[in-house]
């Protein structure tokens, strides 16, 4: 079958030509993670896609922040294993210097503001949600925003813009039954914005506020994942251990998982102890994508 060349498509595109490459760049990296032991080439990833060479590494570069052939060799579990064992100890250095105990701010300066359990009893009462749906280089992202900060962002794996938007209104009508919900891309766009730029690497001045509903140790989880810096990770011990519960490892898995903001607490950085990737809420290719995008940059 003939390679396709489309031409390139950027954060400008429309969004349903974004995430159509987003989608071959997922696809492409599952096919990678399949045949690693073959080490195949950039040739033979781009075949199976049925891509150019050329095509596939400028937009796989784009959305994994790397090359397929870098990409390749970080996939490997020696590579994860290497990570963990130089950050073993990141989350107990950045505790002790003070960092994360008063909502220190990561490198994409996020605070917590904790929603009161009235608040949540009264569905949203008085709460007015501004929602959209935007492309990023992880896939369409819906994200939604109050005036006290972030809601939700959150990654859906719809090809068609609209439908991961119906979807996204439908569980914040779930959650938040009694509370103004308004369609609002204007209000939401600096989110999406914020988030296409950390994924680039750029430096963020103006903090954001993530408005998180969880438990008190849920909190607490998310307090000791926005202490880590990027390119480092983490495992469910260690976080446990920072969060005051070390006997409560699987509650805290479980308070890892329910982030509620993709990638503002970086939850991706967290692996087990045998460098193994573990789950992730929004899908392990993702997870991939931004350990791969962070390596890449700290080798740089």
């Amino acid at each position: 079958m003939p390679t396709r060349t489309e031409p390139d498509a950027g954060p400008s595109a429309h969004p349903d030509v974004w995430q159509v490459d987003y989608q071959r760049i997922a696809a492409a990296i599952r096919w990678i993670d399949e045949h690693r032991q073959h080490q195949p080439r950039l040739a033979d990833v781009a075949a199976a896609q049925h891509l150019s060479p050329g095509h596939l590494q400028r937009t796989f570069s784009r959305f994994a922040g790397t090359s397929p052939s870098r990409f390749l060799r970080w996939l490997s579990a020696a590579a994860a294993r290497d990570l963990l064992r130089q950050q073993a100890t990141v989350l107990d250095a950045t505790h002790a210097a003070g960092v994360s105990s008063a909502g220190r701010l990561h490198d994409l300066f996020v605070t917590l503001d904790g929603v009161t359990p009235g608040e949540l009893g009264r569905g949203g009462d008085g709460l007015t949600i501004r929602h959209a749906v935007h492309p990023t280089p992880l896939g369409l992202a819906a994200v939604a925003v109050t005036d006290r900060g972030v809601l939700s962002l959150a990654f859906h794996d719809e090809a068609d813009a609209a439908v991961a938007g119906a979807r996204a209104s439908d569980d914040l009508a779930a959650t938040w039954p009694n509370a103004q919900r308004r369609h609002d891309a204007e209000a939401t766009r600096a989110v999406a914005d914020h988030l296409v730029g950390a994924l680039g690497g750029a430096s963020r001045d103006r903090p954001l506020t993530a408005m998180v509903v969880g438990t008190n140790l849920q909190l607490k989880v998310w307090e000791a994942l926005l202490s880590l810096p990027p390119g480092s990770v983490t495992t469910y011990g260690e976080v446990a251990a920072a969060a005051g519960r070390p006997d409560a490892v699987r509650a805290v898995a479980s308070a890892v998982g329910r982030n509620p903001v993709a990638t503002l607490i970086p939850c991706h950085r967290v692996l087990r102890a045998t460098g193994e990737l573990g789950g992730y809420r929004w899908g392990t290719t993702r997870k991939r994508m931004l350990l791969a995008r962070e390596a890449a940059r700290t080798e740089a």
